[in-house]
């Protein structure tokens, strides 16, 4: 496994490569979820390619200073589960070799970016479409792999490919989660011991509500699951069509019923995909 930290170096591996590359962006700390994603690229390179990681935690992403200085950072580990993981090459690059100072060019998407995170986290996918197109620009992949729990970025990062002729694609990873349901996600390491028994409700909530036969019932099912907690403060609560990600006005095409919720300054996030009704 080769580690490269600097973008000449990086450029010359990008060129010199003769074979297919796989992209998987993370920002380290990684988890089953990950690996997840890199069994997936392996899969899709076979013995014919190349898969690549890259671990880079993105300022311009976060809207909350605090959430920065508090996403966990583990790279040696990180590195040991790339290595036994068998990925060819991880990419682990320095703030300001991502971005230069006095830096005046964004990537902003303008439709699929407006609700739910969007809306609650003001710039958050203006930072994640820049950073994943410059790592396309600097890996030279031709395929990247992202997983499915963060369905409005994985919908936004193919607008985006789609919008801009980006020649790249993208193929999603079913959500990996703990033997209770909880999403993984390197957030979770930061939750109370009683904060992280009570967190796996959210999915319980919005699984169960997704049963119901109309928006209004799947809504409030929704929120009164989540709000018998004592410690999950909602940030946001809907449900939205899964091509759009405008407001569902019935239960006719195919829905996603997403939510984020807050436990101390821990925030999750999770999802359930409703199918229309017969």
């Amino acid at each position: 496994m080769i580690t490269v930290g600097e973008q000449d170096e990086l450029r010359a591996l990008s060129i010199a490569k003769a074979r297919p590359c796989v992209l998987v962006p993370t920002m380290g700390a990684l988890h089953e979820g990950h690996m997840a994603l890199v069994r997936m690229a392996k899969s899709l390179v076979r013995d014919v390619g190349e898969v690549w990681v890259s671990i880079f935690v993105n300022p311009i992403q976060f809207d909350r200073p605090a959430d920065l200085a508090a996403y966990p950072r583990t790279i040696e580990a990180d590195l040991e589960l790339c290595e036994a993981a068998g990925v060819d090459v991880v990419f682990t690059p320095q703030v300001s070799m991502m971005y230069a100072s006095g830096r005046s060019v964004t990537v902003t998407e303008t439709s699929l970016s407006k609700r739910l995170c969007g809306a609650a986290r003001p710039g958050h996918f203006d930072g994640v479409c820049t950073v994943v197109l410059k790592l396309f620009h600097l890996t030279g992949c031709d395929i990247a792999v992202f997983g499915e729990k963060d369905f409005q970025q994985l919908a936004v990062i193919r607008r985006m490919v789609r919008d801009l002729n980006v020649p790249v694609e993208i193929v999603e990873c079913p959500t990996v989660r703990e033997p209770d349901g909880l999403a993984m996600s390197s957030r979770n390491v930061r939750l109370t011991p009683e904060h992280r028994a009570d967190a796996p409700r959210l999915h319980r909530a919005l699984s169960t509500a997704a049963k119901e036969q109309s928006v209004d019932a799947v809504l409030l099912s929704a929120r009164a699951g989540i709000e018998a907690s004592p410690f999950a403060k909602i940030d946001y609560l809907e449900l939205v069509d899964a091509e759009t990600l405008q407001p569902c006005m019935g239960l006719d095409k195919p829905a996603v019923l997403a939510a984020a919720v807050f436990y101390g300054d821990v925030r999750l996030i999770d999802h359930v995909r409703i199918m229309p009704r017969e």
